[in-house]
């Protein structure tokens, strides 16, 4: 990466999108953090339910563009959505794979665990949104078994929506929970309620704004950036890099 592919080109980030203006704010706070550290110009994007949205970001300027997903699996949004708006984008873009699985991710959920007074090593129940593609229920399995790692102990892997098992089935009494879900929000809300009625004793807040995962987007973006001096090849009828 040189300087002056980093000034000529821009950092969008995308997040799901929720109506709780708390959830939107962290994508806010983790691209403000990434771009300081990046020295580059950043936007925060929704696939939906909150402005600005990705198509719009795009197609309203030619600046050359890195789109990294804030997005913490495979799935429908990131196999359709994200491609659909990267195609209508008024200039060139690469577009980055999900943030997810990854150790930096399980490293920020065991300090949201200690956060709530976990205690390392006890039965853990990760619980994540969940979706009916087969390639998200990879990307879980990979994430729980990473989350495994770090808390030094198993993990049973629940989801609240598609493939999966239900928290309701899996969370026993007396397990702690960690939320796989970047931002508070309707998801979030449920997967503590739904764990807390299960029995949980301990349950972590959705992973934030944390310094871990502003690396993993300083790490991603920098991988997409180009060398080549033009700011960012264009990839656009390309699959997800990175």
């Amino acid at each position: 990466m040189s300087p002056e592919a980093d000034a000529a080109a821009r950092l969008v980030t995308v997040a799901h999108g929720t109506r709780k203006a708390t959830g939107n704010r962290v994508a806010v706070e983790i691209t403000r953090l990434a771009a300081a550290r990046l020295g580059i110009e950043a936007v925060t994007s929704y696939v939906e339910l909150c402005d600005p949205l990705l198509t719009e970001v795009l197609a309203t300027s030619a600046t050359p563009t890195v789109v990294l997903p804030l997005l913490l699996s495979t799935g429908f949004h990131l196999r359709q959505d994200l491609p659909a708006a990267v195609a209508g984008a008024g200039g060139p873009v690469v577009l980055g794979r999900s943030l997810g699985p990854h150790a930096l991710l399980a490293d920020a959920q065991v300090d949201q665990l200690h956060r709530v007074g976990a205690t390392p090593g006890s039965p853990l129940v990760m619980v994540a949104a969940g979706s009916s593609d087969a390639l998200a229920t990879r990307d879980l399995d990979r994430a729980a078994e990473l989350l495994g790692r770090a808390w030094g102990g198993p993990v049973r892997l629940a989801t609240l929506s598609g493939l999966g098992r239900r928290p309701e089935e899996v969370v026993r009494a007396g397990d702690c929970v960690s939320s796989y879900l970047l931002a508070p929000g309707f998801f979030a809300d449920r997967a503590a309620r739904v764990a807390r009625e299960a029995g949980a004793a301990r349950v972590a807040e959705a992973i934030g704004p944390h310094e871990r995962v502003v690396e993993l987007v300083v790490r991603r973006t920098r991988a997409l950036l180009s060398v080549d001096g033009t700011g960012v090849r264009d990839t656009r009828a390309a699959r997800p890099l990175g």
